[in-house]
């Protein structure tokens, strides 16, 4: 059984990433957010400014932890000193839900890459993730939301779509699903497929937690690309789609990502206050 011990249900409202421009004004006043997010490696450290402020906004607002650096799809296996430091914030903060990526981040020498690469869906592949994300949910003592990432390529391999290669993570190991629609979003142009088809076959159930963000348009060799970059206002596709997926998974957390190029905080608010329509809509609409 999926160890839980994440501490209560984040609300079904739109929260926002927590970024150092904007501690002053957390901590100069109370916020119009309904709860916020932390990437948890910026919060390893036992102590500092950093995490002295957490610790005084830990108790007006909900959090969810989201990790960067855990590398899920790495064949040589997870760092368990890595975990171990996870463990420890995760314990001292009590975040209502945390957070991974499918993704690998780690050399075989340990060498940390510091980007969040991708994977080929392969039955191999698969089995590897499945025994990582088992690791890490009995070392951390909580079931873990797995978030599908923003693609550029596909793998000329391949046993499994990345819908039904989460369906069968979700199925394998009782993780849950951090359901980011402008990663869905981004894949499907890049790949000229339909944003929206993924949603029939990924575990919807098993979302805890959706993200929505900005992205970048390029151009290469005379090809539009889009980059999942989480430096601008949310784009109005991006926000169909978001209304798609309430209306199959119902209200849920929405967390609003914007990590460069970082606005004011009004503006960052003003598109929680966005996303809180979508979800007033859906609550409206299933009475």
């Amino acid at each position: 059984m999926t160890p839980t011990r994440n501490r209560a249900a984040l609300p079904n409202q739109a929260g926002i990433g927590l970024r150092h421009p904007h501690l002053p004004e957390f901590l100069a006043a109370s916020q119009p957010v309904a709860w916020l997010e932390i990437h948890s490696e910026n919060y390893l450290a036992p102590g500092g400014p950093r995490v002295a402020a957490l610790e005084r906004l830990r108790g007006d607002y909900p959090l969810s932890c989201h990790g960067v650096g855990l590398s899920l799809g790495s064949a040589e296996g997870l760092d368990r000193a890595h975990l171990a430091r996870l463990r420890a914030l995760y314990d001292r903060f009590e975040p209502e839900l945390v957070s991974e990526h499918l993704a690998w981040s780690t050399a075989p020498d340990g060498t940390f890459l510091a980007d969040l690469l991708p994977l080929p869906y392969t039955h191999e592949t698969l089995q590897v993730v499945a025994n990582n994300l088992d690791l890490a949910q009995e070392a951390l003592g909580r079931r873990l939301l797995l978030e599908n990432p923003a693609t550029y390529l596909r793998f000329s391999e391949a046993d499994w779509d990345e819908a039904d290669f989460l369906a069968e993570l979700v199925h394998r190991t009782g993780c849950g699903l951090l359901l980011d629609v402008n990663n869905l979003y981004v894949s499907a142009r890049n790949h000229g497929t339909d944003p929206v088809a993924p949603l029939a076959r990924l575990p919807l159930k098993a979302v805890g937690e959706i993200h929505i963000a900005g992205h970048a348009r390029v151009v290469i060799t005379g090809s539009e690309l889009l980059i999942d970059d989480h430096g601008s206002a949310v784009a109005e596709p991006v926000w169909d789609l978001l209304a798609a997926a309430l209306s199959r998974t119902g209200p849920k957390p929405v967390l609003v990502e914007w990590d460069t190029d970082i606005p004011t905080l009004p503006v960052l608010i003003a598109e929680a206050e966005r996303a809180n329509v979508y979800l007033r809509e859906i609550n409206h609409a299933m009475g």
